[in-house]
């Protein structure tokens, strides 16, 4: 029964700016987003320009992708927990709204109004909340340029700044020629980005969700089956929802990933990009030395088995790896849209870890060298007949520093106290691996943060993932473990060996 489903605490605020019909993509990513919408606090959806459609937008095909939902929401909402249900479709389509109906920065300036889509991001930005709002760009950003100056015109520079401290911006690359204008005029919004040579998208992470073929990268790697068309015409072109999401053109869904990044599965953690999930995984960009750095994140690197067995290294794969378990539950959601009986669909797994339920990581502190036991006996699926699939695994690339994660990042040892795992030790790396400078090599008090993944996985038609992070800040106390340092890391990693 749907009340025996997990939930979440709070629903991130989600304002999306999308330049919708320039090819059918944003109508793909649009079709997602709204199963999930149970998910986020929807608060504005802008029909923009981008560099692919510089003088319309089209918020008239925003409407009809959610008429299509409209017939779905009654039975999404027998899905999902009582507390967390859907919004009504006529509740989404009063948010709807054009942006400027011209190219970048001719849209932005002292003497320029705002659009209706600009007017009303102003208005959720400078709305009093507690929470953070995520613009999330799937075309060109002059709707946020032109906000931002207003902003930066309307208010004192400390009022200005405690404004912008509330806004977090997720842009698939640059589209139009503000996003380097925003980044460089206003440095402190939290803004992540890939960075790469204008037009040249197949270098950027959000491609790793479907551009392998398209792009040419990591060929061997990513499993392609369930983004080729026949699986998307069998398992998601059906239903009231489904029967709205158009053929791809280039690459499915490169939008994707922005909402991918806030899916509250137990994976991601939205204020730490460098953490990974299932809209990559991103790092700061710039760290000055005086501290006053940029907030701009762009692509980090995972290293990943791909399904020929051979490893891959690559932006790319901070997506791709994730990728059966997305779209297997892309899937499951869409069958929801079609049946109103709980028990004839699949549900997600609810993990429970040392008694702990929920979704939110389970923090510990140990000591380098030492092991602790992770009890995980209470999970449970909502559909009583599925068998669980318990795999623990140490997530090395967030807690390294830098590509070479082998010679900065022991394995955890993980040791399975169960035939099925629902109970492990874990063993922590000696001080002189985990708990000390990387350069100095020097014993410090505390050493790396250390991320154990659980993924709990159902027999169910199609199986579905959830997930728990298991942050384990490594300590030193008695400072043990020191060794030879250098003024260059060739010559440290050296001495590690």
């Amino acid at each position: 029964m749907a009340s025996t489903l997990g939930t979440f605490s709070t629903k991130p605020r989600v304002f999306i700016l999308s330049d919708i019909s320039n090819e059918p993509d944003d109508a793909e990513s649009l079709c997602r987003y709204l199963l999930y919408a149970n998910q986020f606090e929807t608060e504005g959806l802008v029909a923009c320009t981008s560099t692919w459609m510089k003088n319309k937008v089209c918020p008239q095909d925003m409407e009809k992708i959610i008429d299509a939902y409209a017939g779905a929401v009654e039975n999404l909402n027998n899905h999902v927990h009582p507390d967390r249900q859907y919004p009504p479709a006529d509740q989404l389509k009063r948010l709807i709204r054009k942006g400027a109906e011209t190219y970048g920065m001719s849209a932005v300036g002292d003497d320029i109004p705002l659009s209706p889509g600009g007017e009303l991001l102003f208005e959720r930005i400078t709305a009093p909340s507690r929470l953070p709002l995520w613009v999330l760009c799937w075309g060109g950003t002059n709707v946020l340029a032109s906000v931002l100056l207003k902003i930066d015109h309307k208010y004192s520079p400390e009022d200005s700044q405690r404004l912008l401290s509330r806004l977090r911006v997720y842009a698939i690359s640059d589209q139009d020629d503000t996003g380097a204008w925003v980044r460089n005029s206003f440095p402190d919004i939290f803004y992540i980005s890939s960075i790469h040579g204008w037009n040249q998208y197949g270098m950027a992470a959000w491609t790793g969700i479907s551009g392998d073929k398209y792009y040419g990268f990591d060929q061997g790697g990513p499993n392609f089956t369930k983004m080729e068309k026949a699986w998307i015409k069998e398992n998601i072109q059906i239903g009231p929802l489904g029967s709205a999401y158009p053929d791809y053109m280039f690459i499915p869904e490169g939008d994707t990933p922005t909402f991918l990044y806030l899916i509250q599965n137990g994976l991601g953690i939205s204020e730490f990009p460098e953490y990974g999930c299932w809209g990559g995984r991103y790092i700061k960009t710039d760290i000055s030395a005086d501290g006053l750095s940029s907030n701009h994140y762009s692509d980090a690197v995972d290293k990943v088995v791909g399904k020929d067995g051979r490893t891959y290294t690559s932006n790319h794969a901070t997506i791709w790896r994730w990728r059966d378990a997305f779209q297997n539950d892309f899937a499951a959601r869409i069958k929801w849209t079609m049946e109103p009986d709980f028990a004839k669909v699949n549900h997600h797994p609810v993990i429970c870890i040392n008694d702990a339920t929920g979704i939110q990581p389970v923090k510990i502190e140990a000591e380098a060298g030492s092991t602790i036991t992770l009890n995980a006996s209470k999970t449970y699926d909502p559909d009583t007949n599925d068998k669980l699939t318990f795999k623990w695994f140490h997530y090395r690339e967030p807690s390294a520093t830098q590509w070479w994660v082998e010679a900065e990042v022991a394995e955890l040892a993980i040791k399975k106290l169960d035939e099925e795992g629902r109970k492990v030790e874990v063993t922590l790396p000696p001080p002189e691996k985990c708990a000390v400078e990387l350069m100095s090599r020097k014993p410090v008090e505390k050493g790396q943060v250390l991320h154990l993944i659980l993924e709990v996985t159902d027999d169910g038609t199609p199986p579905l993932t959830s997930y728990r992070r298991i942050l384990i800040q490594a300590t030193n106390k008695k400072l043990l473990g020191g060794g030879k340092g250098g003024d260059a890391i060739g010559v440290v990693m050296k001495a590690k060996d």
